[in-house]
């Protein structure tokens, strides 16, 4: 298995494609394709991985994704229905409507900064939004019309946010992709239990020193930090929802103890567990 590579045909109305979807999980497998992507999550929660970045996903986030960068999103096990709209576009369109050279330069610069990911945040968020839920419904120019002033807002934002460190760089080839692809997936399904360094190694074919040193060329971090950014996500999660305990939470996201698991998640969101629920609660 490898990050799938999506063909995605764009229909006769143009170079901008709409997809609504609306079902009970996100479960596309580890892919990439060769257009720009723009997500909206109207409902949902759960985890994204996006070139090397490990984070949670929730409503109304917002993620541009340039060309050919691999990326899956999988919902959590508590959600019961999902929904989001997805625009595809080439990162040459724009060429085709202007030759305004400012305004050519500011795009190019968004989707090179797009080949991390890019999250958008704050009134920018929510001014796409609001074009995003009815652009479905449109079709021709007033979809083009739409679309536009969603692209001027995004190149004209700095409440935005990279996902992929600096770091990254996608230079997998096909039995590496396969690889890493099967350690997610096994991770994304189990890592809410103790999970051994041996099982995964075993996965991929590799001794255990063999399997940390190509875990880490590859995802510019070592496999305890991206198992322990599985399970401290998954905590913040949880942390929204006040029935939790904390201590439940702990052993509900796979550690064995409180120590440890206060140990990484302060690592990790530079936080308490009780400091990061204190300030979900002040807004």
């Amino acid at each position: 298995m490898k990050p799938q590579f999506v063909d995605i045909i764009f229909s006769k109305s143009g170079k901008i494609q709409v997809k609504k979807t609306a079902k009970s999980k996100f479960d596309a497998p580890f892919h990439f394709h060769h257009l720009c992507e723009l997500v909206w999550v109207e409902k949902g929660f759960g985890t994204r991985i996006i070139g090397d970045s490990v984070s949670n996903f929730k409503k109304n986030d917002l993620v541009l994704m340039a060309p050919n960068l691999p990326h899956i999103w999988r919902s959590d096990a508590r959600n019961d229905f999902v929904k989001s709209t997805t625009i595809y576009f080439d990162p040459g369109f724009l060429a085709h409507l202007t030759d305004e050279e400012g305004t050519l330069d500011r795009f190019r610069q968004l989707i090179a900064r797009s080949g991390r990911g890019i999250l958008f945040y704050g009134e920018t968020c929510k001014k796409v939004v609001r074009i995003l839920s009815g652009i479905a419904e449109t079709e021709g120019i007033p979809r083009i019309i739409g679309f536009l002033k969603v692209i001027d807002l995004l190149i004209t934002s700095d409440e935005l946010n990279p996902l992929a460190t600096t770091l990254y760089n996608n230079r997998y080839d096909e039995k590496d992709a396969g690889r890493i692809y099967n350690v997610y997936q096994y991770l994304l399904k189990n890592f809410k239990r103790n999970i051994s360094l041996k099982e995964v190694a075993d996965l991929c074919h590799m001794t255990t020193n063999s399997f940390c040193r190509f875990f880490k060329s590859r995802t510019n971090k070592s496999f305890t930090r991206f198992l322990n950014e599985l399970r401290i996500g998954y905590a913040c999660e949880l942390l929204h929802d006040e029935k939790y305990a904390v201590s439940t939470i702990c052993y509900e996201c796979g550690y064995n103890t409180t120590a440890n698991f206060h140990k990484f998640f302060r690592q990790i969101q530079q936080t308490t567990p009780a400091g990061y629920r204190k300030k979900i609660q002040q807004g």
